[in-house]
């Protein structure tokens, strides 16, 4: 099972954080550029896409505060426990490393 170091999952979910302000904000000018060309079909999809937008922002909120809890918390342990943190990340790179030389 491959995990993720702490900068590729920040990476990641600076990117997905990214992707989803850019989808929020163009939904945003989309629903401002077609306001006045609407009927009542498009009225309602209208309605439709701000409420999808505002859960996207609401989403996006949410993870950016898992996120920053998640690595407060990770750092805290590794301050309050370096040896033990020190001796785990190297008995988990001896054991890649075991594991990738063994093919």
């Amino acid at each position: 099972m491959a995990t993720k170091s702490e900068s590729e999952t920040d990476d990641s979910t600076e990117k997905l954080l990214q992707d989803l302000r850019e989808v929020v904000e163009d939904g945003e000018e989309l629903l401002r550029a077609g306001a006045s060309e609407l009927n009542e079909k498009g009225m309602a999809a209208r309605a439709r896409l701000s409420a999808a937008l505002e859960t996207a922002k609401d989403t996006g909120r949410k993870l950016q505060q898992k996120t920053v809890a998640g690595a407060q918390a990770t750092d805290r342990i590794i301050r309050e426990n370096p040896y033990q943190s020190i001796g785990i990340a190297f008995g988990v790179g001896v054991l890649l490393g075991v594991l990738i030389n063994r093919k």
